[in-house]
């Protein structure tokens, strides 16, 4: 995700329970979560996601729900009595377990469902929920669908998948997903991965598409609108395809083809691009960020169309989601207090493009962000360990400590290694946990395997202190010290 800087993302997150039918249960539901230390109660413990296969009808019209059918195929890692999915802002009209109806009722942001026997561990199910999902926002909460000019897109992150279909919402579990929509023929429906088939029956078709490769639910895309798709071929062959408002279509040309060349310049840094697609997503919409959706990258149609945006400047944003396709998307964090790993990264190639493409220099950008690096990691906590978000705020976790806030770090970390190692790590990273789940552990172990010598002590005053600590190589760079409130 990038905050776009024309306006914050500030929409109080409050909470919003299902909707459902009421029935007894043979244990009291309670909202379950893995412990992630920022959303303690994000995705559920006792299983673990094979397969998504969402089925959503779209009724013609952004302000009704959808009515839809979420079948998840899971592996149980435990015992267990009940199964909690999070979900919310919807109703459910009714569950099955391996085909068997099930009780059903809510706890939080949790469906807790009650089989009618108990899974064993090890056991493969199947989970059937027959639901709406409804795209008008709770009050005083954004995120999961958003309504464009002329139809739909989702914006899912950090936490709000669980508002747009059932799921273990939390990238640690990441699936394989079959995504089908079915809207009025006006309409045309894109997501994630690749498309499998188009069927027309009367005035409504049905566009299937399935990922090849795992993805989170907080990268789940779907499009709906009265758009073109629009193709081209990226480096090795690679479909590339971007979905913009048919109206707009030769308007936006001039940015639509500079994706392959991006590709290209993202493959000389990390490797081959990691998944069986890639575009644009450009929505007439005011979301305030642009959003790394898995193939298919969320941006406003405005950062295209707003004159006072110099190329380059939007040439390095599209860039910044792209880097995110390796760096968060294929590598997902391990828990959300990694997110400086996705937001680092996608901020250094950003950067860094823009330093080799526009001549905006690196360090002058990182010398700024060293003079501010104290008062974010006084307001926002140190990269690695950021501050929990305040209720009802959260998405404020992306605060600029987790982005050039921990761009800074990693340009710290090729001051201390150097170029060629750090290029390594880089490369060996996204190679290494390709498909995968890492965390900051992780990342330090590699860096310090690749550079041959212990970087703990380095990565824990980066990552972790209070204060920035000296940037190697230069001693003269200054932090600001965050301004004392006085006492009341």
């Amino acid at each position: 995700m990038l905050l776009n800087p024309r306006a914050r993302f500030t929409s109080a997150l409050l909470a919003s329970a299902v909707s459902v039918c009421l029935v007894a249960a043979s244990a009291p539901a309670v909202p379950l979560g893995v412990g992630d230390r920022l959303f303690p109660h994000l995705g559920n413990p006792g299983y673990d996601v094979a397969s998504y296969d969402l089925a959503l009808s779209y009724p013609g019209t952004n302000s009704k729900p959808l009515s839809a059918v979420t079948t998840i195929d899971a592996w149980t890692t435990t015992e267990l009595e009940q199964i909690n999915l999070d979900f919310a802002h919807g109703k459910v009209d009714s569950v099955e377990v391996d085909g068997e109806p099930a009780s059903f009722t809510s706890a939080g942001e949790d469906l807790v469902v009650t089989p009618r026997e108990p899974l064993s561990a090890g056991s493969w199910t199947r989970i059937t929920v027959r639901h709406t999902s409804d795209p008008v926002s709770p009050d005083g909460r954004d995120g999961g669908w958003v309504r464009t000019k002329d139809g739909l897109a989702m914006a899912n992150q950090a936490d709000v998948a669980h508002l747009v279909f059932p799921c273990n919402d939390h990238p640690s579990d990441k699936a394989m997903f079959t995504i089908r929509v079915t809207a009025p023929n006006e309409y045309t429906a894109v997501a994630n991965g690749l498309p499998t088939g188009v069927d027309r029956v009367g005035g409504a078709t049905t566009w299937t598409y399935r990922t090849q490769h795992p993805m989170a639910t907080e990268l789940a895309q779907v499009s709906i609108g009265r758009s073109t798709v629009v193709h081209r071929t990226g480096p090795h062959g690679l479909p590339v395809r971007d979905v913009v408002p048919t109206k707009d279509r030769a308007l936006l040309e001039r940015w639509l083809k500079k994706t392959p060349a991006q590709i290209e310049w993202m493959e000389g840094k990390v490797g081959r691009y990691p998944f069986e697609t890639y575009g644009v997503l450009i929505a007439e919409a005011s979301t305030g960020f642009e959003l790394e959706t898995q193939t298919l990258s969320l941006f406003e149609r405005d950062l295209f169309t707003e004159p006072a945006f110099p190329e380059w400047y939007v040439d390095s944003i599209m860039v910044h989601e792209l880097a995110h396709q390796w760096f968060g998307d294929s590598v997902s964090p391990r828990s959300w207090s990694d997110l400086w790993l996705n937001e680092g990264h996608a901020t250094w190639y950003e950067a860094l493009y823009a330093e080799e493409k526009a001549g905006r220099k690196l360090a002058d950008r990182m010398k700024a962000a060293y003079g501010a690096s104290d008062r974010w990691r006084a307001s926002g906590g140190p990269p690695a360990a950021p501050k929990a978000p305040k209720p009802g705020q959260k998405i404020g976790i992306f605060r600029p400590n987790v982005y050039d806030g921990a761009a800074l770090a990693l340009y710290a970390l090729r001051q201390e290694i150097g170029r060629p190692a750090f290029e390594r790590v880089e490369e060996a990273w996204v190679g290494l946990h390709k498909d995968g789940v890492a965390g900051t552990a992780d990342f330090e172990r590699l860096a310090s395997d690749i550079a041959g010598r212990d970087l703990s002590a380095f990565f824990q005053a980066w990552l972790y202190a209070e204060k920035t600590p000296p940037m190697p190589g230069h001693p003269d760079w200054k932090s600001v010290a965050p301004v004392k409130q006085a006492a009341k």
